[in-house]
């Protein structure tokens, strides 16, 4: 058993000595076979979890998320050091550095009276040191990993900065229905069942309705940009819709003595459209 001092009170530095600890020969099995891709998704999944506090305005849930997210670099700040490649230290000193370098404005003597010039700043200091040269360099560098909504509208608000841009959300509106019109098309194409299913050769995925698809998800994207619309937040709160909704279709069905189960299509359609006429 490891002796760790209980106080009524932690710090950072009680924090680094946990973790070194836990990942010690006498520590914890688990702990020690991480690695950075192991633990990669809990990364993920604990900055979503702070994003839903701070999305509830739940603050002592937030305290703890964001321990869980500083609990997370900490970890992958201890496999980096016993593999030799860097330190928490070394974590702080290049955050630092970089909030240095990229605010002139405050630490030197460059101006910015607006949060838009101050941002504008970072960007041109980023693209520096990045040595982009080009906007597509800029759009490359955007992760990945990114939820694909928010890649697609930084992705789109680049290519703004560089002047490819629609002066109104018309012309964003009319390539819209353009890749509404080409989705139809490639289905066609595709020779679509009613019941979904396909019976071209290229089953079970059709790369035109793939394509054309993702198309009309950029293009929507496009149009909400218009409209200062988060994209991501627009669909979490349409899926959030759309289960209040058949939640109360369920209630609907069992005040009828009735299964969605055994009921048909146009039935269940009936239940969802009383539901959305409900205040």
């Amino acid at each position: 058993m490891i002796d760790f001092e209980n106080k009524l009170r932690y710090g950072l530095s009680d924090l680094l000595n946990l973790m070194y600890l836990l990942r010690s020969p006498e520590g914890c099995p688990w702990d020690r076979e991480q690695t950075h891709s192991s633990i990669r998704r809990n990364l993920l999944e604990e900055a979503y979890e702070a994003a839903t506090a701070i999305d509830e305005n739940n603050t002592s849930d937030l305290l703890e998320e964001l321990g869980d997210i500083l609990m997370q670099v900490v970890f992958h700040a201890d496999i980096a050091k016993d593999d030799g490649t860097f330190t928490f230290d070394d974590i702080a000193d290049v955050a630092c550095k970089k909030l240095l370098r990229r605010h002139p404005h405050v630490f030197g003597n460059d101006k910015a009276d607006t949060g838009g010039q101050s941002l504008l700043l970072w960007e041109n200091i980023k693209r520096e040191e990045k040595q982009f040269e080009t906007t597509a360099d800029t759009m490359k560098a955007v992760a990945r990993s990114l939820p694909a909504l928010w890649r697609a509208e930084k992705i789109q608000k680049k290519a703004a900065k560089a002047g490819f841009d629609w002066p109104d959300y018309t012309g964003a509106f009319e390539t819209l229905s353009s890749e509404l019109a080409e989705f139809e098309k490639a289905v066609a194409s595709a020779q679509i069942r009613a019941d979904g299913g396909d019976t071209s050769a290229n089953a079970p995925q059709n790369e035109a309705i793939f394509e054309e698809l993702g198309d009309i998800l950029f293009s929507a994207v496009n149009v909400a940009r218009f409209f200062n619309v988060d994209p991501e937040y627009a669909l979490t709160a349409a899926s959030d819709k759309f289960t209040a909704r058949f939640g109360r279709v369920e209630e609907k069905a069992a005040s009828l003595g009735r299964d969605l189960s055994d009921m048909t299509t146009d039935e269940i359609e009936e239940l969802y459209r009383q539901v959305k006429l409900e205040k």
